[in-house]
């Protein structure tokens, strides 16, 4: 079974972001799927990252607990979601509660057209994507050429069609002619009809509402007003470390680290299965890979092997993560421009399994990411 999910942007996203002229709705909260529409875009060159797409063995040995309760289909955690803050009396922020997948993906309900969907919550996608074979499901109309936003986006090496989503709704967000782009999800569709994904929301949604995201009790919080000024209510960060993230061209999320001694950077990615190292990088620290049966693929790319690299010293920011086992797979086309060979690298993907094992906190307002030991 494949996840092919979107990944980091060869291209400045700034053109997609901008071109996009949003539209929002406020309406009033429901109890069952949620729903929120994303932006527009420009031209821009995708590509995506491979996730596993077995479970791990190494993974299970190291974290048996959350793997276990990472493996329960549409389960959701009996913890309260934080307060929704009003001001004058309008709804300020939506909270909203999350699924993890069987794949150990953090998966959201939402509602597109007035039709229920299931998307998976991918902070390393740069644009929010609909399933190929969901779009006539949804009504989604395909872009046309007289449209300001672009028909087709190149996501590693070809092209795929946009379509707009008129109504995309998350809670009370309520988001207009939302630009998603077409992709084959492969194996994400292949778990079962109770669970299956219907597409992504990425970076174009979570930053403008300037997301907050729990991944450990599975909350994601949105800003329904992002010129409204405060932070999110309800979260307490003692105890954590708060680590800085560099924000690409791309709209790619990345933080510090060092992998045995070298110092790296990391994209921070929900939409990895778990944290995975380009396979040059590991080879040129001379650090020992084991062979698995497992293999993985991305939007547009060939299936590729995985490995597992035991790594004694690993560090993001100033968290030691100590002794960890981690994926190692073939990057290539997905860590590109030359940030292998950058200063510090781009290593690999931070991955859910560590985020969920120190309750990482995303947030997208701030640009900062929380650790807890």
């Amino acid at each position: 079974m494949n996840l092919p999910l979107l990944g980091s942007v060869d291209g400045d996203m700034r053109v997609w972001f901008g071109a996009k002229s949003r539209r929002v709705n406020h309406l009033p909260p429901r109890r069952c799927n949620a729903k929120s529409n994303p932006s527009r875009a420009e031209a821009g060159v995708l590509s995506s990252r491979p996730v596993f797409n077995r479970r791990s063995p190494w993974l299970v040995r190291n974290n048996p607990a959350a793997f276990i309760a990472a493996a329960a289909v549409s389960l959701f955690f009996a913890i309260a979601p934080p307060s929704r803050a009003a001001t004058a009396g309008a709804l300020q922020y939506e909270a909203l509660q999350l699924v993890r997948s069987p794949q150990n993906h953090l998966l959201v309900h939402a509602e597109i057209n007035g039709k229920p969907a299931l998307l998976c919550l991918d902070t390393g996608a740069p644009v929010s994507a609909i399933a190929l074979n969901r779009r006539a499901y949804f009504g989604m109309a395909p872009v046309t050429g007289k449209s300001e936003i672009p028909a087709r986006l190149s996501i590693n090496g070809a092209f795929n069609s946009v379509a707009i989503a008129h109504n995309l709704r998350l809670g009370a967000l309520n988001l207009v002619d939302e630009p998603m782009v077409m992709v084959d999800l492969g194996g994400l569709r292949r778990s079962g009809k109770r669970d299956e994904i219907d597409g992504i929301l990425g970076a174009d949604i979570l930053f403008p509402t300037r997301a907050l995201l729990d991944c450990q009790r599975q909350i994601l919080v949105l800003k329904i007003n992002p010129s409204v000024p405060g932070t999110v209510p309800g979260f307490d960060f003692s105890g954590f470390r708060r680590i800085p993230m560099h924000v690409s061209d791309g709209f790619n999320l990345y933080v510090d680290g060092s992998v045995n001694g070298q110092k790296a950077r990391l994209m921070v990615d929900t939409g990895a299965f778990a944290t995975l190292l380009h396979s040059r990088f590991v080879r040129r620290m001379q650090i020992p890979m084991r062979e698995t049966p497992f293999s993985s693929s991305g939007v547009n790319l060939k299936q590729r092997g995985v490995q597992v690299a035991t790594i004694s010293r690993f560090w993001i920011g100033s968290m030691d993560l100590e002794r960890n086992d981690v994926g190692v797979i073939n990057l290539e086309g997905l860590i590109h421009g030359g940030l292998l060979d950058a200063s510090p690298p781009v290593a690999g993907l931070l991955g859910s399994e560590i985020l969920r094992r120190h309750h990482g906190i995303i947030d997208f307002g701030t640009k900062n990411l929380y650790l807890k030991k």
